[in-house]
Order: structure tokens, then C-alpha cells, then sequence
């Protein structure tokens, strides 16, 4: 077989394909004199590489095509990219992403819709987080957003990484703005893009894992806004993100709806009564945090009660920014609805609640929360009563009980006063402790030296016939026993009562987290100076406000447009991160970055990016940089630093400027 080119004879072997043939330098190039016999070979030599998978050898042929004659036809080029994005070789995913931006910059209308769904995804796979992103916006952009069935893959994997998740809950905004623009323009093909209820649930959960509670606390406010139904997968993240914002009011509402649900899903809901347990110990609301553990149980036992019914049979709307506003955002949940077929595992925290036995039961934590919580207040008693109330259910070591736990532990950790207290509370209430207890506290007492207190101990087990005339070498036995039996080391509910004490030296204190929901209510309802009134109560009172704290005051300002006043919260921000070393997260860096970039303060920009930059922080540069293009694309783009007439004017150009140059604008 021979083909001629201008004058030179190629004989090819059974291969029709021969290697010399692999590339085509311009040399070759300028010898070629039948440009469409030299197409059909390249086009051949493209097809034969995609059918047989050869990826790099496709690349290769596609790169010579595209330097002689362009792009090859439009459903080739797409076979080129999905070839090359279904590579396990990062390298050629890579480059397929670099082909597919290149080919967008050119003509995007080249590349087809389900190519840059299969890119994004592949993309996602193999953790090119920021790459699979940019596809997503690209698609966006165009008026697309994936099917659900392939957003919610392409979500999973990339929410495995902290900077996935940014990316994507940023992404996820953008799709719930456009579809209610849609939606409000009565565009039929609106529900098309419309996110479902898993995709919230595996982004929202990867904001709890990474403690995004702002950005957690956003995606929830959009829920109803679009639409979209909780299952009770998506109750319980919404509770740990509420909790981590320090929303009360919130998750009091939201418990409400889900205490009449079957006993069946009571293990499910183990990490939502987690959550309310710990938002009411941040809020020192140890009464009702007690009774909490009294009702966590027993509200679930109530099908065959008819007024239990008929609420269940009720659609339940849970307002998010307090029931008490007039306008507030009122979320569907559907606390037994659960999908058969999510990929979503939740592996909650085993924190303050677990199941056991077909119950909820409490951990040493919560033990421990509850024995310093009762003994700060000086009410031992009210503890006793709770430890008694709980007595039967319990969750303890076997062999003994709830009350002997606690009263050992604090023996350890030296509140004697404390255990003997327990101790005459559960005598007192019918129910004393066998003799081990009686003489744990004992040898304390006389390791201590309090002679006075153990005689008293000693009359006290004789008036309940534990003496049995306990001789004092028999004391001195145990006494020594029980020496050798601590050196082993301390209890599991000792040691949780120490790390409980060393937390909550480094936690916020109760009062920052009532002004933080006065703070919130206020800006929900748009009363920015009784939010800014609360906040300045706050300084007054020595309080520290946290980041949740500017956050909701951000977020208020921003919403009535008022971007001026945030320049000033960014004066208080700087103030005490220097002063009170005031922790500022991620999400308020970009709240903040977002609304100086909508009111046109490009110094405070700058230093913001600054602030990230020196704390190693991710930034969503393609965001900022959308962002900018949508309302400030032609700002001073003609100017020329000899244009300004004032030295504001020249420094608000050199800010201009350094935003463009770091977004990457032309």
C-alpha cells in the first residue's frame, strides 16, 4: 500500500498508522502539499487513538490537527476531552481541564454540556477540588447546573478536603440565587436546576465536620427560600449547625417537631439531642439541660396518643431566625423522612448522648458537665435528683450504679463535701449506697487527715448496719488497698471531669452566647441599632464577642446595604484581635471581603486579603473576582496613575489596581 506526498513514496506495513506518523513538526509540514489527504490522516490517526484509548497519543494528535487546520468537528473535540478526563493518570485529567478552558476562551459553544458534567466530575475524583469548581461555575454561567443525580456525586467527593468544601458552598449559593431568579421570572425550565435535599445534607454536613458555622448557617437560610424538604438526616445536621452558632431559640423550635417521632428513629436522632444538650450547657442552662435527659426518651413513646398523631400528620415548618419575626424564613422538615439511597453516612460525634439498649443515655461528659455545673452553683442536691431520676436507666459500669460513679469520681478529684453530699441525698431519698462507697469516702477522709469527718461517716454507716464494728486495722487495710488500686490511675468519669474543667477554662462564657442571639434576632429583623446596642452592652460588660458575634453584625449591615458601618466593625475586628486576641475564622474574612467589594472599599479589601494571606488562609479568588466583573468591571480600567487629581484618588486606583492584578483581571 502507498500513499504519495509530493513525491515521496511512505510504504506502510499491516499497521496503516505507521510510528513515523506519530507527530508532525513543521517541517513535515511545509512538505505536505495535499492538505485534505493530510486531514483525513490526522482525523483517522485522532479516531483510531480514542477507539483504542491511547490518551496521550490522541492529545498529541489533537494538538498537530489543531495547529493545521483548527478544531476538528465538535463531537471528536468532545470525544478528546471526556477520553482524557477518564484517565487514571492525574496529568491528563489535568490536561483535559487546561483543553477544555483553552476551547471555552475560543468559542464556548464547542463543548458540550454532559462533557463538562463528566469533566467536573472527574475532576472531583481524583481531589482537583479548585478545577472541578471552576467547570461548575463555567457551566453555571451558560445557564446549567448538573443533573442532581451527578451534582450530588460530584459534591461528595469534593467536600472531602476543608477548601472543597468553601468551593462548593459557594457554588451551591450561586445555583439557589440563579434558580430563584429563574423561579422568579416563572421560567419553566427553573426546576431543572433546582439542588435536592441530599445535596444540602453532604455539603452541610461537611460544614459541621470542618466547623463552618457560618457557611453551614447561610445554606440553611436558602433551604426554604428554594424550597427544599429536611429529612431527618438533614435535622440532624441543621441541629449541629445551629448549635455551633449558638442558636437556641432555633433548636428549641426544631426539637418540638421531632419529639413525637416513632421509637424507631430515637437512635437516629442521638446526635440532635447531642446537639441541644450541648447548646444548653453553653448557655448554663443546667435545669434545662436536666430536663432534657429526663424527656429525651419518653417524648417518643406517644404514637397512640391522638393529639401525638395528628401533629405528626401536620406539615412542619421550623422557623430559622426565630419564630418571632414577622417575616421569618420557615423551613419544611419531614423529621421521618429518610432516603434509602444516600451516600451519606453520618458519623456523628460521641460527645454528651449514645444509644444503648434502646435508649438514650448519657456519657461520662455529660456526667461531668452536669456534676460541675450543679457543684459551681452550690446545688448538690438538684444533681443527687437528677442522678437518681436517671438511676435505673444507666449507662454505667456494671456491677454498680449511676450515683456510686459520680460520688467515686468526685472522691478522686478531691470534692469530698461534694460526695458525702450525694452520698446523704441517696440515703435520704431510700436508696443507700452498699459499703465500697461508704468506705471509698472514708479512706479519703483519712488519708486527709479529717478525723472529724470520718467519725462522723463511721456513726452514719452504723445507724444504716454497714459498720459491722469495723476495727481500725480493718480501715487501715482497705485504706492501703484502695492506695494500691488508684495507683493504676484515675476513672473514666475523673477523667472526663478533668477535661471538662480544662475546656471550659478555653470556651466561651455563657453570657457572650445571650448577647450573640440577641445580637442575631435584631439583625434578622432588620433593627440594626437595637443589634448594635446589645453589642455595645456586650464591650461595656467585659464580655468578648466572638466571631459569631461580627459575623451576624456583618450580615445585619450588609442586608440593609449600610457598607460604610462595616468599615467601622472592621476597625473593632483589628482592635481586638490585638487586644483580647479575638479568633477570626474563614467565613467572616469573606463575608467581609464580599461586602467591601460591594460597597467599593478596595484599601479594605486589600487588607482583608492581607489578614488571609498572613494566617495561610484559602482564598476563592474566581468568586471575588465574578463578583467584581458583575459590579465594578469598567471601574478607573482607563485610568492611568498620572489621571488622579487627589492623593485619595491616586490611593483608591493603586487599590483598584492591586485587587485586578491579584484576581487575575485584565
Amino acid at each position: 500500500m502507498q500513499t504519495i506526498l509530493r513525491g515521496h513514496v511512505c510504504f506502510h506495513q499491516l499497521n496503516p498508522f505507521p510510528q513515523k506518523f506519530s507527530t508532525f513538526s513543521s517541517d513535515h509540514c511545509e512538505r505536505l502539499s495535499w492538505e485534505r489527504s493530510t486531514q483525513e490522516i490526522l482525523l483517522e490517526k485522532l479516531k483510531f487513538a480514542l477507539r483504542n484509548h491511547q490518551s496521550q497519543e490522541a492529545l498529541e494528535t489533537f494538538h498537530d490537527f489543531r495547529r493545521l487546520y483548527g478544531y476538528p468537528e465538535v463531537q471528536l473535540l468532545n470525544q478528546v476531552i471526556v477520553q482524557l478526563c477518564y484517565s487514571s493518570n492525574h496529568v491528563l485529567v489535568r490536561k483535559s481541564f487546561d483543553l477544555a478552558l483553552k476551547i471555552v476562551q475560543e468559542n464556548s459553544r464547542l463543548i458540550h454540556v454532559d462533557t463538562f458534567t463528566k469533566l467536573a466530575l472527574s475532576l472531583a475524583r481524583m481531589q482537583m477540588a479548585s478545577p472541578a469548581s471552576v467547570i461548575l461555575r463555567l457551566m453555571l454561567e451558560k445557564g446549567f447546573v448538573p443533573s442532581v443525580q451527578f451534582l450530588s456525586l460530584i459534591v461528595f467527593h469534593i467536600v472531602k478536603t476543608e477548601i472543597g468544601t468553601h468551593l462548593v458552598s459557594n457554588y451551591l449559593s450561586k445555583v439557589c440565587d440563579f434558580y430563584i431568579c429563574l423561579k422568579d421570572k416563572k421560567a419553566q425550565h427553573a426546576i431543572l436546576l433546582k439542588p435536592d435535599t441530599l445535596v444540602f445534607n453532604i455539603v452541610l454536613d461537611a460544614c459541621v465536620r470542618f466547623k463552618l458555622a457560618l457557611k453551614g448557617l447561610c445554606l440553611i437560610e436558602l433551604m426554604p427560600l428554594i424550597g427544599i424538604v429536611a429529612d431527618a438526616h438533614s435535622i440532624v445536621i441543621i441541629s449541629q449547625i445551629l448549635e455551633m452558632n449558638g442558636l437556641r431559640d432555633e433548636m428549641m423550635e426544631l426539637k418540638w417537631h421531632i419529639d413525637g417521632v416513632s421509637a424507631a428513629y430515637v437512635r437516629h436522632y442521638r446526635q440532635f439531642y447531642d446537639s441541644l444538650l450541648s447548646l444548653h450547657f453553653k448557655f448554663n442552662d443546667i435545669d434545662v439541660a436536666a430536663k432534657l435527659v429526663l424527656d429525651m426518651n419518653s417524648s417518643h413513646n406517644c404514637r397512640n396518643n391522638e393529639e401525638c398523631r395528628n401533629h405528626l400528620q401536620k406539615p412542619c415548618f421550623v422557623a430559622i431566625g426565630s419564630a418571632n419575626l414577622k417575616n421569618a424564613l420557615k423551613i419544611h422538615i419531614e423529621p421521618e423522612l429518610l432516603q434509602k439511597d444516600s451516600v451519606l453516612k453520618l458519623e456523628g460525634r460521641e460527645g454528651l448522648v449514645f444509644y444503648k439498649g434502646g435508649k438514650l443515655v448519657l456519657s461520662n461528659r455529660a456526667l461531668a458537665k452536669f456534676t460541675i455545673g450543679y457543684k459551681k452553683d452550690g446545688r448538690i442536691s438538684e444533681l443527687s435528683k437528677l442522678l437518681l431520676s436517671i438511676q435505673g436507666e444507666q449507662y454505667s459500669v456494671a456491677g454498680s450504679s449511676l450515683s456510686s460513679d459520680v460520688i467515686a469520681a468526685c472522691i478522686e478529684m478531691g470534692w469530698l463535701e461534694s460526695a458525702h453530699d450525694i452520698l446523704d441525698d441517696v440515703e435520704a431519698a431510700g436508696s443507700p449506697m452498699g459499703r465500697d462507697t461508704y468506705m471509698l469516702l472514708l479512706s479519703a477522709y483519712q488519708k486527709k487527715g479529717m478525723q472529724r469527718e470520718a467519725k462522723a461517716l463511721l456513726k452514719q454507716m452504723k445507724k444504716i448496719s454497714l459498720h459491722n464494728e469495723l476495727s481500725e486495722d480493718a480501715i487501715h487495710k482497705y485504706i492501703l488497698c484502695e492506695e494500691t488500686s488508684n495507683s493504676v490511675g484515675k476513672s473514666d468519669l475523673a477523667v472526663a471531669l478533668d477535661h471538662v474543667l480544662k475546656d471550659e477554662n478555653q470556651t466561651v462564657i455563657p453570657l457572650a452566647y445571650n448577647f450573640n442571639s440577641s445580637i442575631f434576632f435584631f439583625c434578622k429583623a432588620r433593627m440594626i441599632e437595637d443589634a448594635m446596642r446589645a453589642y455595645r452592652r456586650m464591650c461595656e460588660t467585659k464580655t468578648r464577642p466572638t466571631s459569631q458575634t461580627f459575623a451576624h453584625l456583618v450580615r445585619g449591615y450588609s442586608s440593609l446595604g449600610m457598607y460604610r458601618e462595616i468599615t467601622f466593625l472592621w476597625g473593632d475586628i483589628k482592635r481586638f484581635m490585638k487586644s483580647i486576641h479575638l479568633v477570626v475564622d474563614r467565613d467572616l474574612y469573606e463575608l467581609l471581603l464580599l461586602n467591601f467589594i460591594q460597597g467599593g472599599y478596595f484599601e479594605r479589601v486589600m487588607e482583608v486579603i492581607g489578614h488571609m494571606n498572613d494566617h495561610n488562609m484559602y482564598t476563592d479568588k474566581l468568586m471575588y473576582k465574578n463578583e467584581f466583573l458583575r459590579l465594578h468591571r469598567n471601574l478607573y480600567r482607563s485610568l492611568k496613575a498620572s489621571d488622579p487629581r487627589t492623593e485619595a484618588q491616586s490611593k483608591r486606583l493603586e487599590h483598584v489596581q492591586d485587587f485586578r492584578k491579584w484576581a487575575g483581571i485584565d
